[in-house]
């Protein structure tokens, strides 16, 4: 057993024991004394090389109204400094010193975003960690943390990096993780989350959400969350305002005021359904409203809520949250009822999705694949031709399509980041569709995931 097996199997077993109940161990010091983490993220180290026979999307093949297929050609791409420089002829020689790559004639794609997980919390990468019944709902999840996080807390990195490597040969190249602080660890997590993301800059890019789990006001977290910025958190979150923090009013206002005096951001976790929920929303986009630097920079996390709205009332909503530049990330749930997601997309709202939970004590079904999340999509909103299977990709990518809806082509173009993914797949319906095997991953260039044969 070599080390890194023999860190993994203390962690779960540690794990284990604590899930079930047995007696916990006083965590042992860290190695080594963290330094503050910065406020400035680290940037990715960009490649340069010329990446040929590629195929891209080029248009939708139509008869009369009707999409009935995708239309592609061969092309060479040029990264330069970790962006793309200029789109050429499959059969372009490469500039003098160039380094050149084989795309193999596979589909270049834009690489995907996860925009909620938790990578500080996962059991992931180590022996299997049996989940137990809940007990007191949320809340008793919350004592168990109290008790799981401080062990935990020396393997987070570690954790980490291998939920990481999860994400990108699944095609990711970017994640923004929720990340807790609370009384029980503290900034520790953000911390140790920042060293080991900033870290990777050249292969993953990052945001950090300081998630108040435990609560926010009725926590005493404020001066905490405040240290989280300073630490280098780029979002203010916030839970459930009415239904875990204990006042709606004093919840919301204090998470958007900490992100005004500091210039973050906000994604605030709103699981609690029905009218209070509603209600926050409507707090959030009231102060938006007052406060245009916050516009652009506020994403409502789950928004369970929205699935009680009537469809009037969901587009009066919605047709808001696009005006203000408000954002929603959903996992996409389903069940009896289901989040309006169409609803949100025809009024312009920017929708991301994530996989939240990767086998950790609140969830063991988390894949670490947003792919997966926009064929649901299509399964879940009967998004069942070439056109809107297409379309859902942007489920996946948290925004950019090879064709627009028009079908105009409007990636890659020069100037854009070379975060690229290549599928062996004909267009992007049936990358989503049948799941295409990510066979090369780049972030800025950088391979970072799968291989490449030099050419």
């Amino acid at each position: 057993m070599d080390r890194n097996d023999m860190q993994l199997s203390r962690r779960g077993i540690l794990a284990a024991a604590l899930v079930a109940g047995a007696a916990g161990v006083a965590a042992p010091a860290l190695a080594a004394k963290m330094k503050p983490a910065g406020a400035k993220p680290a940037e990715a180290k960009g490649a340069s090389f010329l990446l040929r026979g590629v195929t891209l999307e080029t248009g939708y093949r139509r008869e009369g109204s009707e999409v009935v297929g995708t239309e592609t050609a061969k092309a060479s791409v040029l990264v330069q400094g970790g962006k793309i420089a200029a789109i050429l002829p499959a059969d372009a020689p490469a500039p003098m010193g160039v380094a050149v790559r084989d795309g193999q004639g596979m589909l270049l794609l834009p690489s995907f975003r996860d925009m909620h997980i938790h990578l500080d919390k996962t059991f992931y990468g180590g022996p299997w960690v049996p989940p137990r019944k809940r007990t007191e709902g949320i809340r008793g999840q919350i004592k168990l943390e109290q008790t799981l996080l401080p062990q935990l807390l020396p393997t987070l990195e570690e954790r980490a990096g291998k939920l990481v490597d999860l994400l990108q040969s699944n095609g990711t190249t970017f994640a923004r993780s929720q990340c807790n602080v609370d009384p029980v660890v503290g900034t520790k997590h953000v911390e140790l989350l920042k060293h080991a993301l900033d870290s990777r800059a050249d292969g993953f890019g990052h945001e950090i959400v300081a998630f108040p789990q435990h609560g926010f006001v009725s926590a005493d977290l404020i001066p905490t969350m405040r240290a989280a910025m300073a630490a280098g958190a780029t979002h203010v979150g916030g839970i459930d305002p009415t239904a875990l923090d204990g006042g709606m009013e004093k919840s919301v206002d204090a998470m958007m005021q900490v992100a005004l005096d500091m210039d973050k951001g906000v994604d605030i976790h709103l699981h609690e359904p029905g009218a209070s929920g509603i209600a926050a929303i409507r707090r959030i986009a009231d102060t938006v409203e007052r406060e245009p630097e916050l516009r652009g920079k506020v994403t409502l996390s789950h928004a369970f809520s929205m699935m009680s709205l009537p469809a009037p009332e969901m587009e009066e909503l919605a047709a808001r949250l696009a005006a203000l530049d408000m954002s929603v990330a959903s996992t996409l749930p389903f069940g009896t009822r289901m989040m309006p997601i169409p609803i949100l997309l025809d009024k312009g709202v920017k929708v991301y999705t994530g996989t939240d939970s990767v086998e950790d004590h609140w969830s063991v079904f988390g894949s670490g694949n947003v792919l997966e999340k926009a064929k649901l999509a299509c399964q879940l909103y009967g998004w069942s031709d070439e056109y809107t299977i297409s379309q859902s990709l942007k489920i996946a990518t948290g925004g950019p399509t090879p064709l627009d809806a028009a079908g105009k082509q409007v990636w890659p173009k020069a100037g854009d980041a070379a975060d690229m993914v290549l599928v062996p797949a004909a267009c992007s319906a049936e990358a989503v569709a049948r799941q295409s095997p990510r066979k090369a991953v780049f972030h800025a260039g950088n391979l970072v995931s799968g291989a490449l044969d030099a050419a």
